[in-house]
């Protein structure tokens, strides 16, 4: 819960935030993962509960309640199913840090450097696996099709990444699709989930949809201008491991289109090779150059669209929430 609560200090003014209106939900989730995390293999269960307890936003989870609850749902399974999609995720991060080679996540180290990469992607099977068990309890079809379509094409998303790393000529559309595919689905069916199993019309759900994908895309420029402008106790991570891990992010995509010969050339090279070295020359090179203010802009546009989508909820505390969130994922500092 500390993410949520510095969530809602960064929001302080705004006159509703998602702390507020989903507290009750959120500690019911926390019950549901900590139960649903034991195994009798003690290894499974001492890495599952090290990644969990790290903390986190909890923006997926809390997209669902949110969305559930401004759709005037009654009953449980909102809580059932944000804890699953906070499972997919947690999976994700544990395969993620292995493929990365990542040291740092959440202000410490990451499970890979713990108990290494073995031990990691099979706990990161077993907590998939947990997720499907659980999704299938709620015994609905559809609810189903949703999750298995996002956790397909989010393992679609890693692999354009992996085909992107260390290729200094990546479009910005390529960049897009790979933010459309591995971060921006789950939080797209976060937002369609909570709609369904609320009842909501169809055209609530696409609209909830939109939302979610819309949020998803600002939240992860954004992490890609911190990468470059944070603060590494701030953001719990290395600054400059994007460089580091040779993705071409849309900061250098950018920079690579409009800086200098002589920076694009040092960039190329940076991007090829995963040199950090270079790394205050690439800093410069893309603080000069508005790589920062440009990859913003577009995280700014991407939460005025989810902004616009929720325009159809019911008013009332929960849809002030999710706009909320929209302005958050752009102004956050970690």
């Amino acid at each position: 819960m500390t993410d949520l609560r510095r969530i809602v200090s960064a929001t302080q003014a705004a006159q509703t935030h998602p702390l507020s209106v989903i507290a009750a939900d959120m500690q019911a989730v926390d019950v549901t993962i900590r139960a649903q995390l034991h195994s009798d293999v003690p290894l499974v269960s001492q890495i599952a509960d090290y990644i969990i307890s790290a903390g986190g936003k909890r923006i997926r989870p809390a997209l669902v309640l949110l969305t559930a609850n401004a759709w005037g749902y009654r009953g449980t399974d909102h809580t059932k199913l944000a804890a699953v999609v906070e499972f997919i995720h947690t999976a994700t991060l544990l395969h993620d840090d292995v493929v990365d080679e990542s040291a740092l996540r959440r202000g410490r180290q990451t499970a890979n450097a713990m108990f290494g990469n073995a031990a990691s992607v099979l706990v990161g099977d077993f907590v998939y696996s947990r997720a499907f068990q659980m999704m299938v309890s709620v015994d609905s079809m559809r609810v189903m099709r949703i999750l298995a379509d996002a956790t397909n094409v989010i393992a679609e998303g890693e692999v354009l990444q992996l085909m992107n790393m260390h290729d200094p000529d990546v479009t910005e559309e390529r960049y897009l699709q790979v933010i459309r595919s591995k971060t921006a689905k789950l939080f797209e069916a976060a937002t369609e989930l909570g709609s369904l199993i609320a009842g909501a019309p169809e055209d609530g759900i696409a609209a909830s949809a939109e939302y979610g994908r819309s949020i998803g895309t600002a939240f992860q420029l954004i992490d890609d201008v911190l990468d470059y402008s944070g603060n590494a106790a701030d953001i719990g991570k290395n600054v400059g491991d994007d460089l580091r891990e040779g993705k071409p992010t849309l900061p250098l995509i950018y920079l690579m289109q409009h800086g200098t010969p002589q920076e694009r050339s040092l960039v190329r090279d940076c991007i090829a090779t995963g040199d950090e070295a270079h790394f205050d020359e690439v800093l410069a090179a893309i603080t000069g150059s508005g790589a920062l203010d440009y990859t913003r802009e577009q995280a700014e546009r991407a939460a005025r669209r989810a902004k616009a989508s929720v325009a159809m909820l019911p008013d009332g505390p929960y849809k002030a929430a999710l706009s909320t969130l929209a302005d958050f994922a752009v102004d956050r500092n970690h």
